[in-house]
């Protein structure tokens, strides 16, 4: 009998197509592993397979999602991405670090930082509020993935207006970091908090938008109304 993780890999496989293969390159500029699986079909396999795994401890569903990791396959990647919230209420302090570790050794690209970090990381930190300070280390890592994950951890608490002090302390770390993807990073956080915080967010970005890149920019002003986004974006 095939492990559970062989036979999520058969069923990916079997349930990839031509089209959504050749959709892929067009979201990546970096050499990503895929099967070509739509996204819908993932959560869909993820499911199945998670009502088999359900009564397994935490360390065996974590041994199970690094196998998925590993692999170095998006998609599954997503499946462990998506099985791993279901743990959030067994979540210790001590899994943050394993979880920068997958960051630094299987993270290759956005769709596998962001499905690990806004649900699971994000997860663990809104359940251990102290722990939001790690992030601004891991602003400064030589890893981008790294950098960017200490942004889009907060996505999800950010749309309710949480962490935003932490959100300025990271955006400032990553302020003008060259790498796209993590400018985008820094100023996708500082959109979610613009939802319940519009002025405070107004206020950094017209504080800091002379050495703020226009990518993390016109993310961090994207809901604002026309009138705030024209002087943030005039270059006075």
């Amino acid at each position: 009998m095939p492990s559970v993780v062989e036979s999520v890999r058969q069923e990916l496989i079997a349930k990839s197509d031509q089209a959504t293969k050749q959709s892929f390159n067009r979201f990546f500029k970096e050499n990503v592993s895929y099967y070509g699986v739509k996204t819908t079909v993932v959560r869909r396999i993820a499911a199945k397979f998670w009502s088999e795994i359900r009564a397994c401890s935490k360390a065996e569903v974590f041994a199970l999602c690094e196998e998925l990791y590993r692999s170095g396959v998006t998609e599954e990647a997503t499946v462990a991405a998506l099985w791993l919230p279901n743990l959030a209420d067994v979540f210790e302090p001590s899994d943050l670090e394993m979880f920068r570790n997958w960051i630094e050794k299987y993270v290759d690209n956005w769709a596998k930082c962001d499905t690990l970090c806004n649900h699971t990381i994000g997860s663990l930190v809104e359940k251990f509020p102290a722990y939001a300070a790690e992030l601004k280390s891991w602003a400064k890592s030589g890893n981008r993935w790294l950098r960017r994950a200490a942004a889009v951890t907060l996505i999800i608490p950010a749309k309710r207006g949480d962490f935003l002090q932490e959100a300025f302390d990271i955006s400032s770390v990553l302020l003008r970091d060259e790498d796209d993807m993590v400018q985008k990073g820094y100023g996708w956080l500082l959109k979610e908090e613009s939802r319940m915080h519009q002025q405070q967010v107004f206020d950094f970005v017209k504080k800091n938008k002379q050495n703020m890149p226009r990518t993390a920019l016109r993310y961090a002003i994207e809901l604002m109304p026309k009138k705030l986004k024209a002087q943030l974006m005039r270059k006075d």
